[in-house]
């Protein structure tokens, strides 16, 4: 049985020691078979390896005050210390090059392995970015998506204050976990701890250092289904995002904007290079519909429960059509797309998402009614 004190006391030691970053970690668990076959090596095999004295010698004879102290942390009620060979490590952040092997939480760390969609934008949008952010990101909420970002100003800031309006956010941070920045966001902060979800890879007294940023932007993506860019210049740091959510094979969202605006640039150098075009909602969801169904099987490792989404009563748009023209006896999709007008594919990718959420039942045949629920 995993000892999670120990093994968490032995990755803190390891990833404390001079010269060793995530990826160093994991190749020495891979080569020792854990954490605690890496401190018990001898320095010979350790400097076999490459490691040099410093980092030798931090393993065998690491500040255990120090440790003490971060393990200390994780055990109050509100804070979580999750290391990659933890159960509860969300699965998606192990697909990427160079996952964290050790996260501090604050808040739900069951979050992380929820289905999310990241949110990032401009430091200083405009007011018509602000309000599609805020627009968006509330209908992604109220179907059960929860909303990743970045707690930086601007964007990040509305994206965070609108998920916690219709469910539930995520802020990665570039800083530890004790530590909120920009200072201005300490009163968000503290209402996504006790709603949601603050991670963070750095230890907790970490400051918000410059280099610590990429390697947050990595963690956005990397722990979301897509990310969704609102508005952006060129030089805009949410395109850092963008590109790692390419590197690691997530789909990339943009809403375009007036040609005369400087902060919708970035966004349609991303739409040129690929990215999906958003103008609603409907159409992040038709998108991810499939990635999400498999995320919910990965996630339970059984087949895929209804998620807390939105009522049926809160449904708008194409989603209210769909479901108005459903009947409680089965109807094959020809006949709804009939009734509805709507491309097959977003009526395929609509249905999926209304099934997830409750509404809709898939019967036999490859029919669909409504559920009497």
């Amino acid at each position: 049985m995993r000892d999670a004190r120990r093994s968490n006391r032995d990755w803190l030691i390891l990833l404390s020691a001079p010269g060793i970053g995530p990826r160093t970690a994991v190749r020495l668990c891979e080569h020792f078979g854990d954490p605690a076959g890496v401190l018990a090596a001898s320095r010979s095999a350790l400097s076999e390896l490459g490691l040099k004295p410093a980092c030798v010698d931090a393993l065998k004879q690491p500040d255990t005050e120090a440790v003490e102290a971060i393990l200390s942390w994780g055990e109050r009620p509100d804070a979580h210390l999750i290391a990659i060979d933890d159960p509860f490590y969300p699965p998606q952040l192990t697909e990427i090059a160079d996952p964290p092997p050790l996260l501090y939480v604050r808040g739900d760390p069951a979050l992380l392995r929820e289905p999310q969609i990241a949110v990032v934008g401009s430091r200083n949008p405009t007011p018509g970015g602000r309000e599609i952010t805020a627009e968006l990101v509330r209908e992604l909420a109220g179907w059960g998506l929860v909303v990743t970002s970045g707690l930086a100003v601007g964007i990040d800031g509305v994206a965070h204050t609108a998920a916690l309006e219709s469910g539930q956010t995520i802020a990665v941070m570039g800083t530890g976990p004790d530590l909120v920045y920009p200072a201005s966001h300490l009163d968000l902060a503290c209402r996504i701890a006790e709603n949601g979800a603050l991670v963070s890879e750095f230890s907790p007294g970490r400051g918000p250092l410059a280099r610590n940023f990429p390697r947050r932007n990595r963690l956005i993506s990397g722990l979301s289904l897509g990310v969704l860019v609102t508005e952006a210049a060129l030089k805009s740091g949410s395109l850092i995002t963008a590109r790692c959510a390419l590197e690691q094979g997530r789909e990339v969202f943009a809403v375009p904007g007036s040609i005369r605006n400087p902060l919708a640039r970035g966004c349609h150098g991303l739409i040129r290079d690929g990215a999906r075009l958003v103008e609603s909602a409907s159409d992040i969801l038709a998108e991810l519909a499939p990635l999400l169904n498999a995320a919910l099987a990965s996630a339970s490792q059984s087949p895929p429960s209804p998620v807390a989404g939105m009522s049926a009563e809160g449904l708008q748009g194409d989603e209210r059509r769909l479901l108005d023209a459903l009947e409680f006896d089965p109807m094959a999709p020809d006949e709804l797309i009939a009734r509805t007008g709507l491309p097959a594919d977003q009526v395929m990718s609509m249905l999926l998402l209304l099934e997830l959420n409750g509404h809709v039942s898939s019967v036999p045949g490859g029919r669909y009614c409504r559920s009497s629920g």
